[in-house]
This record gives C-alpha cells, sequence and structure tokens, in this order.
C-alpha cells in the first residue's frame, strides 16, 4: 500500500543526494543556465470558476500521534468550491512556496529548476456556482505526499458545484506549510507503519468534519487570522458528505466510513484496505478503482475481502495501462521530472504506466464526479456500464 513518492523515485536520485560537493556545486551551476522545468495543471472544464482557501486546524484534545513533543495535533487543509465570477483574486500555488522549496531540496533538485506553478483556485474568493448548500467531498492523499497531489481532482470537483476539502496528514505527509512559512517533514524519512496511519487518518478526517460543523454553525474552524470567503458558511451540506482518496488515502476513506456514519459514500483510488473494515465491510456505497499492478484486486487479498463484504452499493473499475501513480498529479509531474531523476523509460512506467496522460486525466476527471454526483446528487449514467468514451475502464459489479 505504501506510495513509492517521488522521493524515493529512480536509482540515480540516491546517487545524487550523496554527489560530491564539487559534482553538486558544477550541477547547480548547469542548472542555473538551463531554462526550468513548468508544471502547470490543465485547467478545469466545469462551468464555474474555482475558489480555494487554506484553514490552519489545531486539535487540542489530541497530542501528534507521530512526535509526541508536541502538545497539539495541527493539520493544514484548503477548501475548494465553486466561485462567483469576474471577481480578481490571486490564483493559489500548486503548492505553497515554502513546502515546495523543501520538496524539491529533498529530491536533491537545484533551485530553480522546477517551477511547479499554480493552481485555477482564487484566493479567497466569494462562493458562486449554484444555489447551495452543496455536496462535501473530502480528499486524503497517499503516504508520503502532500493534498496538492489531489489539485486536479479537487479543482474538476470544485468547478462541478462541489465543495472539497483536501487534508495534510503532518508527519504522515513529506512536506507541509504552516502560516509563517513552518514546514514540517516526516521526521522517519518516510512513513510504514500503516496500521498507525490508518487511525491516525480517521482521527485527523473525524476531526476535520467536526471543525467543518462548527464552520456551518457559523464558528471560526481554525486559527488564525485567515478570512473567510464570503458565503463558504451557507455552502457547506453536511448531510451529503463523500470521502475520496489514493493509495493510503483510499484505505483511510474505508477506515474512516466505518468509524463515522457522516461519510454517505466513499472512493479509493488504487488503495487498499485493512484493519477492522476488511472484515466489517460497509453498507454504504463504496467505488473501487485500481490498476492490475500494486493495489489491484488481484494481488490484494484483504481488498477481495473487503470487497466481499460491501452490503451497499458497490463498484469495481480496472484502468488498463495505468499505474499506482497515474491517479493524481502525479501522472502529469512525473514525466516532466524523471529526466532530472535519472529514471529510464522503464522505471516511468512502473509508476504512471503507459496510459497516455490525458487519458488518466481524463478519467480522474470523469469518474469521481460520477461517482458522487450519483450518490451525493442522484443522478448521472456513467457508472451503469462500460462507455465506448472510456473504452480502457473495466467494470466489475
Amino acid at each position: 500500500m505504501k506510495r513509492r513518492t517521488l522521493l524515493s523515485s529512480g536509482a540515480a536520485l540516491a546517487a545524487a543526494l550523496t554527489l560530491p560537493t564539487t559534482t553538486a556545486a558544477a550541477a547547480a551551476a548547469q542548472a542555473e543556465q538551463e531554462e526550468p522545468v513548468r508544471f502547470q495543471l490543465p485547467a478545469p472544464n466545469g462551468p464555474y470558476p474555482v475558489g480555494t482557501v487554506a484553514l490552519h486546524l489545531v486539535d487540542t484534545a489530541r497530542p501528534d500521534p507521530w512526535v509526541p513533543s508536541r502538545p497539539c495535533r495541527e493539520l493544514m487543509i484548503s477548501v475548494w468550491y465553486p466561485a462567483r465570477g469576474g471577481v480578481a483574486r490571486p490564483v493559489a500555488p500548486w503548492m505553497p512556496p515554502a513546502a515546495a522549496d523543501r520538496y524539491l531540496s529533498l529530491l536533491g533538485l537545484p533551485p530553480g529548476r522546477v517551477r511547479l506553478g499554480d493552481t485555477h483556485g482564487r484566493e479567497g474568493a466569494p462562493v458562486g456556482g449554484p444555489p447551495g448548500p452543496l455536496p462535501v467531498v473530502l480528499y486524503s492523499p497517499g503516504a508520503d505526499a502532500s493534498r496538492s497531489f489531489g489539485t486536479g481532482v479537487a479543482e474538476d470537483l470544485a468547478g462541478h458545484g462541489f465543495v472539497v476539502v483536501t487534508v495534510d496528514h503532518t508527519y504522515d505527509a513529506a512536506v507541509v506549510a504552516f502560516p509563517g512559512g513552518r514546514v514540517e517533514t516526516n521526521p522517519a524519512g518516510g512513513m510504514d507503519d500503516y496500521g498507525k496511519a490508518l487511525a491516525v487518518r480517521t482521527a485527523d478526517v473525524r476531526f476535520v468534519l467536526d471543525r467543518l460543523a462548527v464552520l456551518r454553525a457559523g464558528g471560526r474552524p481554525g486559527v488564525g487570522r485567515t478570512p473567510l470567503p464570503v458565503g463558504l458558511r451557507g455552502a457547506l451540506d453536511l448531510g451529503r458528505v463523500g470521502m475520496l482518496g489514493h493509495s493510503l488515502g483510499g484505505a483511510a476513506t474505508a477506515a474512516t466510513m466505518l468509524a463515522d456514519g457522516r461519510i454517505t459514500a466513499g472512493a479509493s483510488l488504487d488503495g487498499g484496505a485493512a484493519g477492522p473494515v476488511v472484515a466489517a465491510g460497509l453498507d454504504r456505497p463504496f467505488l473501487v478503482v485500481d490498476t492490475l499492478g500494486k493495489g489491484g484486486m488481484a494481488s490484494t487479498p484483504a481488498l477481495r475481502t473487503f470487497w466481499s463484504h460491501l452490503r451497499g452499493w458497490r463498484l469495481h473499475l480496472t484502468v488498463r495501462g495505468a499505474a499506482h501513480q497515474s491517479f493524481g498529479d502525479d501522472a502529469l509531474i512525473l514525466p516532466l521530472l524523471a529526466p532530472l531523476l535519472g529514471m529510464s523509460p522503464t522505471d516511468l512506467a512502473d509508476e504512471v504506466g503507459t496510459i497516455p496522460a490525458q487519458r488518466a486525466q481524463a478519467f480522474q476527471r470523469a469518474y469521481p464526479r460520477a461517482f458522487f454526483d450519483l450518490h451525493l446528487r442522484g443522478r448521472g449514467r456513467l457508472l451503469d456500464g462500460p462507455s465506448p468514451d472510456f473504452p480502457e475502464v473495466d467494470y466489475a459489479r
């Protein structure tokens, strides 16, 4: 279930991190003369502009489970929503600059060699879109990943009238930037205690839901002075809540649904299943998306057992040609970074598969939205059966 992140991609990366100082200096000097590699998400295609706001949450009732010296559990979330058109606001960066700098330095990439670009979300823009309140979707990324890697799917859902909340699980994520420029990294250099991580993520998401309820009731959900977008409180329909996750985030979706009945429907993108939910199953809608490799039903006995115990609406989709990192923004970023990380074509295919990046992106824009449209809005037919528009997608009930 472990997400093989950019931090561990390519055998050449480990060697690069131990280059002699003179070689590293020469590489940095050469990089300064080269055109930066630029990543920019494709524009979302929904009918509404997208707004976003980042919030700092503090759970004072819970010491941090990964760093016991911290008396409180701190999280960063981003809220994405349909915005009012015609409002001039700056767009949010794909990853906060302090986090991006630290992340790229952990990869061994020289400063300025990679530009991670911006999102399409206008920071703090007033809420617009369809009449509210709107269904809410929570997003949990893979192990060692940042909430930034779910930006593409978050923007798409927001542009089609959902409120999406992406969550950084601090110290599980590779990097998390807090207000004031503080950046926290995984102190162990990589998370590998999945049982503990699932319990922590479950508690994180339940706390986020509690803070959204405070927001909906008119209170302030986070700390600091971040102004809330006009109309956000009235936009949240906490009676229609879904959850989506990639890899470990998919397993966390299932585990959190077992623990918290507030989540109406869940979807897992190449994630496994672990803990009590494997035997207990769920009585609410659940979508399993997998590949023929790492996270697939065929190679994961616990996922097959979990599937057999699903008692509500269920659907199993396999995306042929995809690999574990075909879901999320990795599918677009990794091909750009592969030459810099010394990844061979075979290494890259192991990560993102052979499916064209635009097809992976098309899947991510169509199928999660179709699932939440069906189960949070009661509309849509894409999930009824195989679609000629997506011949690479296999269906199983």
